[in-house]
């Protein structure tokens, strides 16, 4: 059995974390403590939850946790459609996060459905 350091969609949500990670630096302090900490949570969450569900020992309790992580992809990209709208991001980085998001989506949610009950 793989590591779920070695899955796909657990890298990916690595990535996009760790972009997300990086442009909050060049926020400014309002922009950090508002919408900020709230993306860097939501993004984190996503593979924190991948992790926790993949140690788990129930089908059930995995899936549980799989849910979780999706339902923090689903935070991050509200939080990502703000950052949009307020102009916090540049063209290269909305593209950057953009292709990201664009494969975790199907990936997780093929994860979840694969995970036997």
């Amino acid at each position: 059995m793989k590591e779920v350091y070695e899955l796909d969609v657990y890298q990916l949500s690595e990535k996009l974390s760790d972009l997300i990670w990086y442009f909050f630096d060049n926020w400014d302090v309002k922009t950090q403590r508002t919408i900020g900490y709230q993306i860097i949570r939501a993004a984190d969450s996503i593979a924190a939850n991948l992790s926790e569900g993949y140690g788990r020992f129930t089908p059930k309790d995995r899936k549980n946790f799989y849910h979780y992580a999706r339902g923090s992809f689903e935070e991050t990209k509200c939080w990502l459609r703000k950052a949009i709208r307020r102009n916090l991001l540049e063209k290269d980085q909305i593209e950057q996060v953009s292709e990201i998001i664009n494969k975790i989506g199907p990936k997780l949610n093929a994860f979840i459905k694969n995970t036997k009950l």
